[in-house]
């Protein structure tokens, strides 16, 4: 641990339970030096920093009055837990924060009893936490010696947009009295639901949470139950709103939880009194603790930038700037954001529909270009894709750019609300594939699975960023239907790209080598047919093959639906062996191929081999490293070759002619 000895305090906390004692002072000096700590730790491993930054009082306050592990801490979602990773026995791993075979950048349960439940997509705390409650009161009552657990979901402002957090609130009201531990904090850093935090508001949060009022409180509930049933719901009606409109929480009041707020989250003595008044608070119900945070909290680089730092590069400490890798070739994401504002500049029906993700799918250059037909919907990526359908039966050509990761949140809208109604909806489909330091659960593997199966939709998968200019221009241009492109997270090749794309022929692949001149029967010999960027290692494959005088043929997809059902015939009757490579689980492109070809008996007289993602999650990695682990560079193509053919996989051993002749 590079800072061992330059925090006091932090040094001696290893968990919680070392919290529990010390003062309020002791604590703001422990906040003080695990906000230096994050900062030194997130300034050699790189991740998401401003989120962290923000919740590293509150983190402490939490740790400090619950009875953690025993009592639960969700957090909605994980990237705002390296303070929490530091406070819970994981200090000493820190700087492994998302290195290969180190701690991960979000809540794991298998990496902590701490992480109750993993949280790398949002909005998921309010329904666990309420499961977990409810789960600890069922046992309770089973079981006298159990003591019932309190439950904490943080939640963010953002996070609190999508209709799953309003779906649990709504459900906590009615699930008895096992939801009476839940509390529910909703971290806003953005100030866009309460007003400015002040004196008066804090004094009455303060207030509202303390034991005199919910004693007075309950007093008066009583007496209420004794009024006719019309002027009991007329008193506790005037109770809410009361409330309501002193701190703005009538919403919250309305789906059943009790409200505090807004709370200072930088100021630990009132965080500290107000989480102890609810941890011994009695029949309250679920609670609504607001805090007002600020991201990037303490650190002024963090403070002063426009995104507060959220995900950063490695950095100085001292002057925050971040380490910058060498210039490579425009990123994906960034030649489909120039073609699609080029197309927009051209067709006004065109619009495009983000969820919370403008920067990251590259819409915020078409949103600067054209506000009014730009729409960022929130963390609700179900909204946005039937609003994108909605748009869509009037005549607009919406393009709806969500990772695919996300995308995977809004499936029964995909096929009940556009696919089903055949509407031209253009999903830009960001990160398919594997995705690096985020890990298994950012990574785009299931989409030609979970969209292949559906009928009359187009999926289209560039192997490089020219083959992406010309997906983007056909999908502008595509009327007759729901299309989709898939693209990878990362840099493309450097190819030279003309000032405009071309609109390509639907469902049509292309021969990129070719190893003779094919015609008539089984002529022997190995085919490669790659969908998306694999194209690259099929073609290095190609290279090391050729060396052995085993030159391949090498296609190019471009489309796993409609199939270029043409050329894979004329592979499989050519080739002895037919190698398909997909940056995908298992069941999609390759089991599309394999299908036509068992229906046409053509897998009868070829040596079919899919080649994709394992079955099973890759850890986070370089994405160089997680396409060795799963088996998909160079070499694995060369090896699945040679083994289909029946020879040995050594680079040294002579290669026999006889080894590549038709299949028997």
């Amino acid at each position: 641990m590079p800072t061992l000895g330059r925090f006091a305090q932090l040094d001696r906390v290893r968990y919680p339970h070392d919290m529990r004692n010390l003062s309020v002072e002791q604590l703001k000096t422990l906040a003080d030096e695990l906000r230096a700590e994050t900062i030194d730790t997130v300034s050699t491993t790189s991740g998401h920093l401003g989120a962290s930054l923000g919740v590293v009082e509150l983190t402490v306050a939490l740790h400090a009055v619950f009875d953690t592990p025993d009592d639960r801490v969700i957090w909605d979602v994980g990237h705002q837990t390296y303070p929490h990773k530091i406070l819970t026995g994981r200090r000493d791993r820190i700087r492994t924060l998302r290195q290969p075979g180190g701690l991960s950048g979000f809540t794991r349960r298998s990496e902590s009893e701490y992480d109750p439940f993993g949280a790398a997509h949002s909005s998921t705390s309010i329904s666990a936490g309420l499961g977990m409650a409810v789960a600890h009161h069922l046992r309770a009552e089973h079981d006298p010696s159990y003591r019932e657990r309190n439950v904490i979901a943080v939640i963010g402002d953002g996070s609190i947009s999508a209709g799953m957090a309003y779906e649990a609130m709504n459900n906590a009201s009615h699930c008895g009295p096992g939801a009476e531990r839940l509390i529910v904090v909703l971290n806003d850093n953005e100030m866009s639901i309460a007003p400015p935090v002040g004196a008066m508001s804090s004094y009455l949060s303060r207030l509202m949470s303390s034991r005199k009022f919910l004693s007075l409180r309950d007093l008066a509930a009583k007496m209420a139950k004794r009024l006719p049933d019309r002027l009991e719901r007329t008193a506790k009606k005037a109770d809410e709103y009361a409330r309501g409109i002193i701190t703005g929480g009538t919403l919250f009041e309305e789906l059943g939880f009790y409200y505090v707020g807004p709370v200072d989250g930088h100021d630990m003595t009132q965080l500290v009194q107000i989480l102890r008044n609810l941890r011994d608070a009695d029949d309250l119900g679920p609670v609504l603790l607001h805090v007002i945070t600020e991201k990037g909290r303490g650190y002024t680089p963090a403070e002063s930038a426009g995104d507060k730092y959220h995900a950063v590069a490695k950095f100085n400490v001292v002057t925050g700037e971040q380490k910058k890798g060498p210039a490579g070739p425009p990123s994906y994401t960034s030649v489909f954001s120039r073609e699609l504002l080029r197309q927009a500049e051209a067709d006004d029906r065109i619009v495009a529909i983000t969820a919370a993700m403008p920067s990251g799918t590259g819409l915020d250059k078409f949103a600067k270009a054209f506000p009014e037909r730009f729409f960022d919907v929130g963390i609700a990526e179900q909204h946005a894709v039937t609003f994108a359908a909605g748009l869509a039966t009037e005549g607009m050509r919406p393009f709806c750019a969500i990772y695919s990761t996300f995308l995977q949140r809004a499936y029964d809208q995909v096929m009940h609300d556009v696919v089903l109604q055949n509407l031209p909806v253009r999903f830009a489909i960001d990160r398919a594939g594997l995705v690096g330091a985020d890990g298994a659960t950012h990574a785009g593997a299931f989409d030609l699975n979970y969209l292949g199966c559906l009928p009359g939709i187009t999926i289209m998968a560039p192997s490089d960023e020219l083959e992406l200019l010309n997906m983007t221009t056909t999908a502008a241009a595509f009327d007759e239907g729901p299309i989709a492109l898939r693209y990878p997270r990362g840099g493309g090749f450097g190819l030279d790209l003309p000032a405009a794309g071309r609109v390509m022929e639907i469902g049509r692949g292309r021969i990129v080598r070719e190893m003779t001149r094919q015609s008539g029967p089984e002529r022997g010999g190995i085919a490669i047919l790659s969908l998306g960027p694999r194209l690259a290692e099929a073609l290095k494959a190609a290279d090391m093959l050729a060396a052995q005088g085993l030159a391949p043929t090498v296609a190019d997809a471009r489309f796993a639906k409609p199939l270029d059902t043409a050329l894979i015939e004329q592979l499989a009757r050519n080739h002895a062996v037919l190698i398909t490579i997909e940056e995908g689980a298992p069941g999609g492109f390759g089991a599309f191929v394999m299908m036509h070809l068992a229906k046409t008996g053509l897998l009868d007289r070829v040596r079919f081999r899919p080649m994709a993602l394992p079955d099973r999650f890759i850890d986070h990695n370089t994405q160089a490293a997680q396409y060795h682990e799963a088996g998909l560079d160079a070499q694995a193509i060369t090896n699945t070759a040679l083994e289909a053919l029946g020879v040995g996989i050594s680079m040294t051993q002579p290669l026999l002619k006889t080894a590549i002749g038709p299949k028997s």
